[in-house]
């Protein structure tokens, strides 16, 4: 039986993910801002009564302790972590205000991940040298890291910093036996992909995102891009002469800014 803990659990990939690990009969550690949206995933998830909710915001590093505390304690240890937790905003460098903006999509996608798993790790790697071959920490980057995007600098800087940051703990975790995934989306039908007012192409439901990405968790994929299809399309933008990029995309529609949360 899978131990999992997630972050961002309460809708859009993090909830599609819940319910695709709890049919498989794992038991889930469901981290969210939002207490009551997790009560409701929980209790409509099977074997409801032996998942854990944790409401608490990602940023809040202590909590995130206290809750992978909590989980290891109640079931044992834990076998996969999957970093989730993320948010996505319009900036422009321009606009002062922008800047908190930044910081928080910084904290909430880069420095949250590596809260997330940071009191995991000592368990994880006993574990795996004991001989569990499960052991696996999950980050959530995008394709959005891939290629800087306008108007999307926050997001996309902490993608990339998701990425290279998952690269060196999967090579500092080499020989340790945990495994680090980095999974990097494509465009997926959630609550946050709803408000972009501009083509998205081979857009995917979460729930068949969800199937494919423990399908690559499972077998300890190093990374994965998902749909594959945005996979090629974002390695052929890799290495697209930046001249011919910037003029590509310098016109590309931007998502909309918002100071809000």
């Amino acid at each position: 039986m899978k131990r999992v803990f997630i972050t961002g659990a309460s809708s859009g990939i993090g909830a599609a993910l819940a319910q695709r690990y709890a049919e498989q009969g794992a038991v889930l550690g469901l981290a969210a801002r939002r207490g009551q949206a997790l009560e409701q995933l929980a209790a409509s998830l099977p074997n409801a009564a032996a998942h854990r909710i944790y409401a608490l915001d990602v940023t809040d590093h202590a909590a995130l302790a206290a809750a992978a505390a909590d989980f290891i304690a109640a079931h044992g240890g834990a076998d996969v972590v999957i970093a989730n937790a993320g948010i996505s905003r319009g900036t422009l460098t321009e606009y002062a205000e922008d800047l908190p903006v930044f910081a928080r999509i910084v904290a909430t996608n880069v420095t949250a991940t590596v809260a997330t798993f940071a009191p995991f790790i000592a368990t994880l790697k006993a574990q795996a040298q004991s001989g569990n071959p499960d052991c696996r920490l999950v980050g959530i980057g995008s394709v959005a890291g891939m290629r800087g995007l306008p108007g999307a600098g926050a997001y996309s800087a902490s993608k990339a910093a998701v990425i290279s940051y998952c690269e060196s703990l999967r090579v500092e975790l080499k020989t340790s036996g945990v495994k680090v995934v980095t999974i990097m989306p494509g465009y997926i039908d959630t609550p946050m992909t709803r408000g972009n007012a501009y083509p998205m192409p081979f857009l995917m439901p979460a729930e068949k995102f969800a199937a494919q990405a423990i399908a690559g968790i499972e077998a300890g994929a190093s990374s994965r891009v998902i749909p594959w299809q945005m996979g090629i399309v974002a390695t052929l933008l890799k290495i697209l002469p930046n001249r011919a990029y910037d003029f590509a995309f310098s016109k590309a529609p931007h998502k909309a800014r918002s100071v809000q949360e």
